[in-house]
């Protein structure tokens, strides 16, 4: 089902259903004893993969908050290969919904829900901002106490007054710090329960690690010292991500990425595109327009999420627009830059000291946000990024490639 599709469902049939559940819960609801013990969570993260990484504090804040508690996570299926590379709960508390057609998605809706009852869950954390979907999910968990965005008194974005544990939105501060109050959230009573939350410093990290076997790891050496002798003989090794992924007015222009390309290229360093399968159009523009032979393209090269992240402790420099690369970048030692217009780095940047967001700050931008549902106003002249010159990107890039530390021997 594409993205338009579920935005229209969402818009017009989610808000009655919240409606109709929060008048039986006002009607049927029962008393929360906040002073239970949090034994079992369940964390409601369905659309962005990238978001699980800028997550990663807040489930430090589950353990911290509740020693022992059992972590439950709720994704699109598409999505679940972040959780499991990330180790951040076990396959069995690992619950999906497939969202490829309608009738896929209400058939698992219910048997996610029947699942989700039967695990007499205490809290249910639902990390979407403003979709109605996760809201009636968190409800139909049974869980005792539901934590989540809700406007208060903004207007717009009604997802019903069920919540007993709802913080405010708010659009000036990063998403890893209201992901961290919502876990405060669980144990305050005052409204807006964000009041009786301590000021946090945005972490410097996301305390998470990929962890990959020795033998594994050797092995997709070898075969990059195979595939690409090029990029592993280079003096530095650069990826691109030039794809937009569901949202094209994020990336960077594609002629800027080919000049950028033959101008790292051209000073003997290697550049490899990476990117979904649809964007291998894109990338064999890219290398026709650079026409350097170590300009290469690694489109399909890296088949699942484990396998790009290899590729990053292969690397040295990351150039990416906004989306997931950036993010499970920060899991490695590689540096990189990011492109940020439609959204911003003030709320999405990644938690790691080696990135650097780029930036044009137009007046008109950010415009991508929770309270559009990401459907920008733009009519597709995204000037935000276009005005990033590339002079700029280029003594950046460069800059960053002198910073880098020694490769580790195991990715030589």
């Amino acid at each position: 089902m594409n993205i338009h599709t579920q935005r229209r469902i969402d818009a017009w049939v989610g808000p009655l259903l919240c409606g109709l559940v929060s008048l039986w819960g006002k009607c049927f609801g029962r008393t929360v004893d906040r002073q239970q013990p949090v034994q079992q969570v369940l964390v409601i993260m369905l659309s962005e993969m990238g978001s699980m990484v800028l997550a990663g504090p807040m489930f430090a804040r589950i353990q911290n908050n509740h020693p022992g508690v059992q972590v439950h996570i709720l994704q699109l299926k598409r999505n679940q290969s972040v959780a499991r590379l990330l180790g951040l709960a076990p396959d069995s508390h690992l619950h999906g919904i497939d969202d490829s057609g309608l009738f896929s998605l209400l058939g698992d809706l219910l048997r996610v829900l029947w699942r989700l009852r039967r695990l007499k869950l205490d809290a249910v954390i639902d990390c979407e901002l403003f979709s109605r979907i996760s809201a009636l999910l968190a409800y139909g968990s049974g869980a005792r106490l539901i934590a989540g965005f809700t406007p208060h008194t903004q207007e717009g974005l009604y997802r019903g007054s069920f919540f007993n544990a709802a913080i405010p939105y708010n659009p000036y501060r990063h998403i890893t710090l209201q992901f961290m109050a919502l876990v405060d959230a669980l144990s305050s009573a005052s409204t807006p329960r964000t009041k009786a939350i301590p000021l946090t410093v945005k972490p410097q990290d996301s305390g998470l690690q990929v962890h990959f076997s020795d033998g594994d790891m050797a092995s997709f050496t070898r075969d990059l010292h195979r595939d690409h002798p090029l990029f592993m003989q280079a003096k530095k090794r650069i990826l691109f991500y030039a794809g937009g992924g569901l949202l094209p007015i994020r990336a960077w222009p594609a002629a800027h990425y080919a000049a950028l390309a033959k101008a790292l290229c051209e000073q003997g360093h290697a550049v490899g595109i990476i990117g979904l399968p649809e964007d291998q159009a894109l990338a064999q523009s890219i290398q026709a327009e650079c026409s350097y032979a170590n300009c290469l393209n690694f489109v399909g090269y890296t088949k699942n999420l484990e396998a790009l992240t290899r590729l990053f402790f292969h690397s040295d420099l990351l150039v990416t627009n906004d989306g997931g690369p950036g993010h499970f970048a920060s899991l490695t030692p590689v540096r990189t830059l990011m492109f940020f217009g439609p959204e911003t780095s003030a709320l999405y940047g990644p938690l790691t000291p080696r990135a650097i967001a780029l930036e044009s700050h137009l007046a008109c931008s950010p415009c991508v946000t929770a309270y559009n549902h990401r459907a920008t106003p733009c009519d597709g002249d995204n000037q935000c990024l276009k005005q990033i010159q590339l002079q700029q990107v280029l003594a950046l890039a460069l800059t960053q490639l002198e910073l880098c530390e020694p490769r580790d021997p195991a990715y030589v």
